[in-house]
This record gives C-alpha cells, sequence and structure tokens, in this order.
C-alpha cells in the first residue's frame, strides 16, 4: 500500500490492446470498477518488417505489442459497451494515415454510442515506413494532420460542410452523427514540447498530451503564451502527463501544476498480470 492516496487527481490508463493481452471490454470494466477516471488505447495500422525507423522508447528492438496492436475504434466500442461513466480515448491516434471523412464519422460514432465519453487523443506519429505505406510523406506530417483536423471539425460543426486545402478537399456535403459532446470531444495533442506544437494545440486542440510527463513545469510558460497569442483562454486548455510511473512527489508536483488527470501505465500481457497493475495503480485513488 501506498504512503498515501491522491484526493483531487483523476487517473488515467493507457495499454496496448492486441490479441495477445487481456480483452479491453475487461480492462475497461475494471477499471471503472475500482474508480479509474479514463482508458485510452494507442494506434498502428501495421508496422513494416523493414524497421529503419528506430523505436520511439530507444530501446534496441522494438516491443511485440507495436506490431499486434487492434483498432482502437472498434476496441474502444467494446469497451463504452460495458461501461456507463469510464471516460475512453485513442492515446494517440494516427491522423495523418486515416481518411477525414472516414474518421470524423468513426469518431462522432464512438462519442454517440459511448453518450459522449470520447477522448480524441491525436499525434503526428513516428514511423517513417508505417506512414509511407499510406503515401504519407514524414516532412509534410504536421500540415496534414492539421488540415485533416479542421476538416473533421468542419464536418461534425455544420449541417454543410466543405473543406478545400493543400491537402484535404471535399465537396459541401452532410455528415451525421454528430459528436454528443459540443462543439467536439475533447482533443489532446501528444508529441516533445516546442513552438509547432504548442501552436496547433492553440489553433484546434484542447489539451497537450506529454509522453512521460518529463519536463512539463518547465514547458507550461510557452503553452500558455502560445495560447494567449491564438486569442484563446490558457485556463481551457488542459495538461495529460500520459504514461506517467506514479510516485507520491510526481502525483503532487502535477496537481500543484494545475493538472487534473494524469495517465498511467498497464502492461499489454495477460488478464491476471493486467489486474495485478491495476491493483497497484488503484491504491492511489481515494
Amino acid at each position: 500500500m501506498h504512503s498515501a492516496k491522491v484526493t483531487t487527481m483523476k487517473l488515467g490508463l493507457t495499454m496496448f490492446a492486441t490479441d495477445l493481452s487481456c480483452d479491453l471490454a475487461t480492462v475497461a470494466r475494471e477499471a471503472e470498477t475500482r474508480g479509474f477516471h479514463s482508458l485510452y488505447v494507442p494506434e498502428h495500422t501495421h508496422i513494416p518488417t523493414s524497421r529503419r525507423t528506430p523505436p520511439p522508447t530507444g530501446d534496441a528492438e522494438l516491443a511485440e505489442e507495436y506490431k499486434r496492436t487492434q483498432d482502437p475504434f472498434v476496441a474502444l466500442a467494446a469497451a463504452a459497451a460495458v461501461t456507463t461513466r469510464l471516460r475512453i480515448g485513442t492515446g494517440i491516434c494516427l491522423v495523418a494515415q486515416r481518411d477525414p471523412i472516414v474518421l470524423a464519422k468513426e469518431v462522432a460514432t464512438l462519442d454517440l454510442v459511448s453518450g459522449g465519453r470520447f477522448v480524441f487523443g491525436i499525434g503526428f506519429g513516428w514511423n517513417r515506413e508505417e506512414m509511407a505505406s499510406h503515401d504519407v510523406a514524414f516532412a509534410t506530417r504536421r500540415g496534414l494532420v492539421r488540415e485533416k483536423m479542421l476538416a473533421m471539425q468542419a464536418l461534425w460543426s455544420h449541417e454543410r460542410a466543405a473543406f478545400s486545402g493543400e491537402h484535404v478537399r471535399f465537396e459541401e456535403s452532410w455528415s451525421w452523427p454528430k459528436p454528443v459532446q459540443k462543439p467536439r470531444p475533447p482533443v489532446l495533442l501528444g508529441g516533445a514540447p516546442g513552438p509547432k506544437l504548442f501552436a496547433q494545440i492553440a489553433e484546434y486542440c484542447d489539451g497537450w498530451m506529454p509522453i512521460g510527463g518529463a519536463g512539463v513545469a518547465a514547458s507550461l510558460p510557452a503553452l500558455r503564451e502560445a495560447v494567449e497569442k491564438a486569442g484563446r483562454n490558457p485556463s481551457a486548455i488542459s495538461v495529460v502527463p500520459f504514461g506517467t510511473i506514479p510516485s507520491r512527489g510526481k502525483l503532487d508536483r502535477y496537481a500543484s501544476l494545475g493538472i487534473t488527470e494524469v495517465v498511467l501505465g498497464l502492461p499489454s500481457a495477460p488478464r491476471d498480470d493486467v489486474l495485478r497493475v491495476l491493483d497497484d495503480h488503484a491504491a492511489w485513488i481515494d
């Protein structure tokens, strides 16, 4: 048992949902029973075997779960069906590799069937070979994600929507359902801090999802400045540290920064192993 419990921090979870791991519906049900706030899953459509891009973790070999990820929207629909309060989200969705018209409908549908519980965690991606299979150039991925997000937001917000950009174009169209959450499900952009990332958060996102959470405190002034420059209120932008290893000092530090949700990692493992870690993490919940 930990020496103290967190009383104001909402705790979420993330796990690679694969064909070998505990099924996500079980994880979701057990997480909600224990009082967790949210559950996020990552995405990879496939991993080319050439493996020219180094693993993002710094390890010599890419972990097995990267090769075996389930489709996040199908898996999260199963999680939503067996829960009533748990927030469900992508952490992260590879927007550059997806068709924006189809993705807009997937997001809105999942928000609808979950009763407005979806959180749209997005990212630019790191695997050059995976992107290339989707005809995405690594150098242009940021601009592509931006346009796709703006196009999707138009489809979510208007009865008739059209879009004409450098990368995304479609004529005036109808697209339902609309998301339950207005004006959209929360959009959290994952990535390392920097002017480019913060400018995109300020333009079309609702929060930042720093992976691991290192250096968050030092980066907050720059994030606030970018949001203010875009004419938005910095207090409306959330910061959700992702994949955090919990400790009393770390969680208290986040709370002192005004952070209200932290996402803890679960192993991509069989049921008993996942539940063991889930119980350990739950000791931080009041």
